[in-house]
């Protein structure tokens, strides 16, 4: 068959996810003209993976390479049959952070491969030493990382030396647990290793690629300053001197040019087989997360989350500034030329399986979820001071929690084993994730790493004062110190309740709380700073200034509007996500969008190093480039596009949208906003007062069954009783009171008709995490029975005896897997209506969006509420109260 010519020019994206190969063809003008996708469970079932993993005993989470091949096979395939891949111009990619062993033995040459078989034949089982590679969410080498944290000096030191502390996930640790564990199996044989980025990108290339310096900043073994390996690490991790420059051999060179450039030509294999142009060229690939970055395009003072089985808080970096409790990364897509700009990421490793946990003990469904978030006030109650806490640190986290694991729970500021009231866990969880990123920003806004906005965008409503008007106003870096440091922990342990806000104290306590030195020089004395010393904290809750200014999410769990509306509340920001992701959550809201963020993300890149290497960067009569970076001409294009009317933002202001026509509630007049997008999260003043009716404490769902309550209610009775060995027993805290109880009846409970009215479906809506993004899987049952598995296996004492039929759906009970008023993957038509007594999720919609963010596709579904800000603001001292309490006693 021979190659067509002509038409316009393309530009291919692809992504290596945890449970799919993903691909994106974009136009010039950045529209998406085509997307394939391979579901590794689905249509690799030879493999038997769940979310495109293996879920065994323990703490390990792996994948077979091989399949990865075979997907990229069936890829490539679907793309040649539905897609002219002669006017693909440019290739650009990503993959997961995970690591690929190849084998020592001869291989076949990528660059002489025969066309006239599949990669699989070239690169069967055998050809790697790891024939199933641990996963981004493995945490199996936790302690071989804490081991080269200590040899290092210790968190801060390993940081400034690698650019990272240890954490579950790190490839020099992935590396030595291989060492010790399998030396003679796995070490003596293997030849070469390959981050999961540059593994994929030298199959598309057909020569050996390097790595990006980003990923090489995420192995815990480049030192970013220098711009190369460290030997030291390579010799902790390869046991000898001899042995590390072995692995430096191993890891290869690092591409340090910044991304924006061709890396090769596309391989002859591909052109043979597949018949691209042999003109086409190939970026530089890198990591999904980071790719998905750059497809929202942020702006510098914008925070872009991202839900998943790992969730990730990602903004623009000023300055190369490492520390701890983040990581810092080079961006991946910069010229040479220009001044280095970085991106700061935070990482919350105990993200889905923890939602889906708490979803399967108490609610059974996301709907009953997302309503009993919806009802539930903030901190669990409606008064001040009997707030509700919980920490689910169910796999170890980064430094400072690298020690802690177990559920925690504290009410009215002591431990116990479970809430009096069942209803407020799914709150609790969702505020704690939320708190904890709220914090770590404080901090990194302390080190300078980010900066503080200059202007607000949240775009308050009238009467409201704007986030910079608030009751105080703070100087970006507030003084104390930061958390994870010795002081940190020593700050305001006591047991005593914190004062709800500093204006409680009186003035000379006040005055008498400044003047205690904070450092070698003292901070001004702002009002933010005074408020900061007297609640024991390093930065001021109740200033809503240092916050982004925006906030931009991605993954299925975005399209919850308890998470949305929780979050513009915690951070006093307007949230976004993409238009695309608005859309899918109307037909099913358990899955992610069907553009893949990081595939456009990787096909954008493709046409932006494209037209470099043309040379037509400032052509002013092509209107396509100009000075700038990236994001800057990404937006351009954008903006182009939606002056043209290509994009539209459902609900934006002034604009149409087809989707109104399918579903009404997506737009609706500007401050009203649709049943279960607006404010699923019940606000409430400073002062307690109740704003909404939501507050009321109990829910009722007529058309759902609720015989099971009573069932589950003892179940989790005995789940409370057993699980001692996960902290929630009063041994390890002594100010704790037990308060156990011993099996949680109908009868029994404090509130009688709490369970009576509780939302519980028979049929369960979903089979899998938030985080997958595809539907029919069963990853959340494998992710949640191999987490409790893990956490038997971690205790002292405790959940051998557990029945699952607590703790995981019944996977026999929706028959097909599909859910519930979802589309059918498999073809165009919606699935069956939901069966009669239950009740569907009711996701995301669009709210009034502003032209600046409909103008690069965004959507607008959470706005800004400063009364519940302020209410969060007062949570927020005993929050970091607890959590310090937690990292001080783990440490003993």
């Amino acid at each position: 068959m021979a190659a067509k010519h002509g038409g316009p020019s393309h530009f291919l994206g692809l992504e290596l996810a945890t449970d799919q190969l993903r691909a994106s063809i974009v136009d010039e003008n950045l529209h998406q003209v085509g997307a394939e996708t391979i579901d590794f469970d689905s249509e690799l079932p030879d493999y038997q993976t769940q979310g495109g993993i293996f879920t065994t005993p323990g703490d390990a989470f792996t994948t077979p390479v091989e399949m990865w091949v075979k997907a990229l096979d069936l890829l490539l395939e679907k793309l040649h049959r539905n897609h002219d891949l002669s006017r693909i111009k440019s290739i650009g990619g990503s993959a997961q952070h995970a690591l690929v062993w190849w084998k020592s033995t001869p291989l076949p040459s990528l660059s002489t491969l025969s066309a006239a078989v599949p990669l699989s034949t070239h690169f069967p089982a055998q050809s790697f030493s790891i024939p199933a590679t641990p996963t981004q969410q493995d945490s199996s080498s936790h302690s071989h990382a804490l081991m080269i944290q200590q040899l290092l000096g210790g968190p801060d030191a390993m940081a400034a030396r690698v650019g990272t502390a240890a954490h579950p996930g790190l490839a020099a640790a992935q590396m030595l647990r291989v060492r010790e564990t399998w030396g003679n199996e796995v070490w003596a044989r293997t030849g070469r290793v390959q981050v999961a980025s540059n593994f994929l990108c030298s199959l598309i290339s057909g020569r050996w690629m390097p790595m990006v310096e980003a990923e090489a900043c995420a192995t815990g073994m480049w030192v970013h300053n220098g711009g190369y390996w460290d030997e030291g690490v390579m010799e902790i991790v390869g046991g000898s001197s001899q042995e590390g420059r072995r692995l430096r051999g191993w890891m290869g060179d690092v591409d340090v040019s910044g991304g924006a450039r061709r890396a090769s030509a596309v391989s002859r294999y591909l052109v043979d087989r597949y018949r691209f142009d042999p003109e086409t060229i190939v970026t530089p690939f890198t990591s999904d997360y980071l790719c998905s970055y750059l497809s929202l395009c942020p702006s510098p003072h914008d925070a872009v989350f991202s839900f998943g089985p790992i969730d990730l808080m990602l903004t623009p970096a000023q300055n190369y500034i490492p520390n701890p409790m983040y990581n810092i990364v080079p961006h991946p897509v910069q010229e040479s030329g220009e001044r280095k700009r970085y991106i700061a990421v935070v990482t919350h490793r105990n993200a889905d399986v923890a939602r889906a946990l708490v979803r399967d003990m108490y609610t059974k469904s996301w709907s009953a979820f997302d309503r009993l978030v919806a009802i539930v006030p903030p901190g669990g109650s409606i008064g001040l001071d009997d707030k509700l806490f919980s920490f689910w640190r169910l796999q170890p986290e980064a430094h400072p929690f690298s020690h802690i694991k177990g559920i925690f729970r504290f009410e009215t500021g002591l431990k116990v084993n479970e809430f009096r009231d069942l209803r407020a866990n799914p709150r609790c969880l969702l505020e704690s994730q939320v708190l904890s990123f709220r914090v770590t920003w404080a901090h990194m806004l302390s080190t300078g790493v980010v900066t503080q906005p200059l202007t607000s965008s949240t775009g308050a409503t009238s009467g409201t004062p704007s986030r910079n008007q608030s009751p105080s106003h703070s100087h970006p870096n507030s003084p104390g110190p930061h958390p994870g440091s010795p002081a940190y922990f020593s700050t305001s342990n006591s047991s005593t309740p914190q004062p709800h806000h500093p204006h409680h104290l009186a003035p000379h306590a006040q005055l008498h709380a400044y003047s205690q030195p904070s450092g070698p020089v003292a901070a001004p004395a702002t009002k933010s700073n005074i408020n900061a010393l007297a609640l024991g904290l390093p930065f001021d809750p109740y200033d809503p200034a240092p916050l982004p200014s925006r906030i931009v999410c991605t993954g299925a769990a975005a399209n919850f509007p308890s998470i949305v509306n929780l979050l513009g509340d915690i951070f006093n920001s307007a949230v976004y996500v993409p238009n695309s992701q608005v859309e899918v959550a109307q037909v099913a809201p358990f899955r992610n969008s069907v553009t893949a963020r990081a595939s456009i993300g990787g096909a954008w890149i493709a046409r932006w190093a494209w037209l470099r290497e043309r040379g037509e960067r400032g052509v002013a009569q092509t209107g396509q480039l100009a000075a700038g970076g990236f994001e800057e001409d990404v937006k351009r294009l954008l903006v182009k596009s939606w002056a043209n009317g290509g994009l539209r933002a459902p609900g934006s202001q002034g604009t149409g949208s087809s989707l109104s026509s399918v579903h009404p509630t997506a737009t609706g007049a500007p401050g009203l906003k649709p049943p279960g997008s607006g404010s699923s999260t019940p606000s409430y003043a400073a002062s307690g007062s109740v704003r909404s009716r939501l507050g009321q404490s109990v829910l009722i769902e007529d058309d759902e069954e609720i015989d099971e309550v009573g069932d589950m209610a003892v179940g989790i009775g005995r789940l409370t009783t057993s699980m001692t060995g996960l902290g929630l027993s009063g041994d390890r805290n002594p100010h704790a009171h037990l308060g156990m109880v011993e099996g949680i009846l109908p009868g029994q409970h404090r509130n009688p008709g709490a369970y009576n009215n509780m939302g519980l479906l028979h049929s369960y809506d979903s089979q899998r995490s938030l985080g997958g993004s595809t539907l029919g899987a069963s990853s959340s049952s494998g992710s949640v029975n191999a987490m409790m598995r893990s956490l038997s296996s971690s205790t002292s004492s405790g959940l051998d005896s557990i029945s699952t039929a607590y703790t995981s759906p019944d996977l026999s009970a929706s028959g097909s897997g599909k859910f519930a008023g979802a589309a059918d993957p498999a073809n165009a038509n919606p699935a069956a209506a939901p069966a009669p007594g239950t009740t569907t999720l009711t996701p995301i919609s669009a709210l009034p969006t502003g032209e600046k963010e409909a103008q690069v596709a965004w959507s607008k579904v959470a706005e800004a509420d400063l009364d519940a800000f302020m209410c969060y603001a007062s949570i927020v001292p005993e929050f970091c109260r607890l959590e310090r309490t937690l990292i001080r006693v783990s440490q003993v």
